[in-house]
């Protein structure tokens, strides 16, 4: 495996991700990997070395240019992006043209996953990039998505949600349903119970936030779902 941070910008602004490439010497999938709200950390940099250990050529982007340091950075940073949808997607894009132009990706076979603030921004990647195979959202927030989006989806779609995640509750469960419906997507929606949000995240527990919890049968089981749809869709 070989890990490096990659330079780059995006707006004016410098950004660094993280790179994590399995390939061996031959063309690889390439996956995009959305970190969390507090920015490129830790939790993003191990699932892009996890999939470079499957062979994968994996690049954990970075949508802020900066790791926040508390909960309030962390939601005027989350605030500013969604609140401009066009500056979140040329964030997302200026990620996945890096991971494009690494020389063992395959560019046929791309996919892209995202935690939390990144889960969101891959469904959104899945509006904007057909050349995605497909997306996989694990534990995105959900509590603000809008009545309709006439864009359709080509990728194939998974979210992962826990039954009792605060920022997934029934009600954008069934609005998730209804969009990707009519955006004639392939998609699953898979609901683990006894997990909340952060499921993924060992770390988490340590903020003492009602309903955010690190759960790992479903981090385990959520993985498995994930390599399943790569099979499906990425296979050479």
């Amino acid at each position: 495996m070989i890990t490096r941070d990659i330079a780059y910008e995006c707006d004016g602004t410098s950004l660094t991700g993280y790179l994590a490439d399995g390939a061996g010497g031959r063309r690889a999938p390439g996956i995009l990997v959305c970190h969390q709200g507090m920015g490129l950390g830790d939790h993003a940099r191990e699932r892009a070395r996890m999939l470079a250990e499957l062979g994968y050529v994996a690049f954990a982007l970075d949508m802020y240019g900066q790791v926040a340091t508390s909960r309030e950075q962390v939601m005027a940073l989350i605030g500013e992006l969604v609140g401009d949808p066009p500056r979140l997607r040329r964030r997302a894009a200026a990620g996945l043209d890096v991971l494009k132009a690494q020389t063992s990706v395959d560019p046929a076979r791309l996919a892209a996953i995202g935690y939390c603030f990144g889960g969101g921004v891959v469904l959104e990647m899945a509006r904007c990039h057909p050349e995605l195979a497909c997306v996989v959202s694990f534990h995105p927030g959900l509590t603000h998505q809008p009545e309709h989006d006439d864009r359709k989806i080509r990728p194939r779609v998974m979210v992962c949600a826990g039954v009792g995640d605060p920022l997934i509750p029934p009600a954008a469960r069934e609005r998730l349903i209804a969009l990707m419906t009519e955006a004639e997507a392939d998609w699953q929606l898979l609901t683990y119970g006894n997990a909340g949000h952060a499921f993924t995240d060992r770390t988490v527990d340590a903020l003492g936030l009602a309903g955010f919890a690190y759960h790992a049968p479903t981090d385990r089981r959520s993985w498995a779902a994930m390599r399943d749809l790569f099979d499906e869709t990425l296979a050479g």
